[in-house]
């Protein structure tokens, strides 16, 4: 599907690209493909999405929904994945989704776009670091049989934060070969996961329990709805494959590196998910015990029945390091989006955030911008599960939105629209339409209620999560973004400005 066709982007250097789209150059280009490639790879890892809500699809429709929606929702994944690598051929810039529907759209698409994304890469930092936390208290249940309450965790979190700040602050080189050992370090883990409880001397469950059992905590009677609730695993899973466009202005050949690891990020993903949740399952020894398991992390309760304490304590401690790689991979993402978001002086106090480390050539402000604040998401879990659960539910609810609005837009713009090197060609426009509603059709589904009765700890508070996203969002535009919002600051603004960096 990469080609050249006619109408498209002239090919020139990287740089040149960023100038013609009003872009100055300022950070360093040091990531190849296969860095591009990890980055996002890195974000969705499927052994912190698949093994944090592996109790969550245990409840929600049991293994015939968790399987089924991993196959359904990673090819309608790949669709979106698909049509956002177009146009992010088209617009390689470290803004991402916000940048490219300004483009296409104007100043308002832009800013909403921004503010979506913004919010789901800092509740993803949220989540994934705070789950890395909960996870090591259950290796620390298993070692020093100490209990995790939630002040440890939270100080743990707060811990596993401080680390990828310092790590992102070194440069865009330690980073990049950080994600290039995840991407090893998770396809290693999946087959050793997988591979340990296929070997172990236990009993192992059926495939026909494997592929068809349909089990529901949830309250609700109706198959098809607990079904849709259940693919949620899936659905939160495949986040954060935007991070290849996030990194664009530090990947050599951008126009194509940058599609090609969107979609190969997706693909590896759910292949490799569907080979570890299908391994997980058959090892699965007591449901009832495993849904229900002392730890609080059902996968480590497998893990333990199949393999006892010191197998138990090895594959968490692969499955811990691969969140950790995540979240590390998350802030840095996150951080681009901060410091392109802010050079177009969206956020307030945008001059210190868009400042870059003269010595790294990292946007260093940015990094601890990402790092502090989804401190601050979390800080509510001290008090209530529920207000964690309804800051970090706008991971998929903001980031879904923000991936569907540049395709929707480019398909808008009909034969307007140029695209970059990489293109789907004749098939941009039906795959396109898919996309678009099938993210229409997801964001839907994010926001229904998971189980009855509802009360305040049961209840999802994703909707609400967005509606107060886009009432920040409008607000944020009302007040500042009509004065103050530029896209291509970097160029309009005054050579001082333009180049602003510093020791720090």
């Amino acid at each position: 599907m990469s080609h050249r066709s006619a109408g498209t982007h002239l090919p020139g250097s990287d740089d040149d690209v960023l100038a013609a789209l009003g872009i100055k150059p300022e950070l360093s280009r040091k990531m190849g493909a296969f860095g591009n490639f990890a980055i996002s790879f890195s974000v969705i890892c499927i052994l912190a999405g698949g093994m944090s809500l592996f109790g969550f699809g245990m409840g929600h429709g049991g293994p015939a929904v968790m399987l089924g929606s991993w196959a359904v929702i990673g090819f309608m994944t790949l669709l979106v994945g698909l049509s956002l690598a177009d146009v992010v051929s088209a617009y390689p810039t470290s803004g991402g989704p916000y940048f490219m529907a300004e483009k296409l759209g104007g100043a308002r698409w832009g800013w909403w776009t921004g503010w979506l994304n913004l919010l789901g890469l800092l509740g993803a930092i949220a989540g994934i670091d705070y789950g890395a936390a909960q996870f090591i208290g259950a290796f620390a249940k298993l070692q020093w049989d100490i209990t995790p309450t939630d002040g440890t965790t939270m100080a743990i979190f707060a811990g596993i934060l401080l680390l990828h700040g310092l790590l992102n602050s070194c440069g865009v080189r330690l980073v990049n070969a950080l994600n290039s050992i995840s991407v090893w370090w998770q396809i290693a883990g999946v087959a050793a996961i997988v591979g340990a409880l296929t070997l172990a001397p236990a009993q192992h469950r059926s495939a026909s329990f494997v592929f068809t059992h349909f089990h529901n905590d949830t309250g609700f009677t109706n198959p098809l709805y607990v079904s849709l609730v259940g693919a949620l695993l899936a659905g939160y899973t495949f986040c954060g494959y935007d991070a290849s466009s996030h990194v664009t202005e530090e990947t050599t050949d951008a126009q194509t590196s940058a599609p090609r690891g969107i979609v190969r990020s997706i693909s590896v993903s759910w292949a490799a998910g569907f080979v570890l949740l299908t391994g997980m399952l058959f090892a699965i020894q007591d449901y009832a015990a495993t849904q229900n398991t002392a730890t609080g992390v059902p996968p480590a309760q497998i893990f333990l029945d199949v393999l006892g304490a010191t197998g138990a304590k090895a594959l968490l401690l692969v499955v811990i390091v691969a969140m950790l790689f995540c979240g590390n991979a998350e802030v840095f993402a996150a951080s681009r989006m901060v410091y392109a978001f802010s050079r177009s002086r969206a956020l307030p106090g945008w001059q210190s955030w868009r400042r870059v480390n003269a010595k790294t050539k990292t946007p260093t402000r940015a990094v601890w911008f990402a790092v502090v604040v989804p401190l601050g998401l979390a800080l509510p879990a001290l008090w209530s599960p529920a207000a964690y659960g309804a800051i970090t539910a706008i991971n998929a609810v903001g980031m879904t939105p923000a991936y569907g609005i540049p395709v929707f837009l480019a398909l808008r713009k009909g034969r307007d629209y140029r695209p970059g090197l990489w293109s789907l060609g004749r098939w941009r426009r039906p795959i396109g339409y898919i996309a678009v509603a099938y993210v229409v059709f997801i964001t839907v589904v994010f926001c229904l209620p998971q189980s009855t009765p509802i009360t305040a700890d049961s209840f999802n508070y994703a909707g609400v999560t967005l509606a107060v996203a886009l009432l920040l969002a409008w607000i944020t535009w009302i007040t500042r973004g009509k004065k103050s919002y530029q896209l291509t600051a970097a160029l309009t603004a005054s050579p001082g400005e333009a180049l602003l960096s510093e020791g720090f």
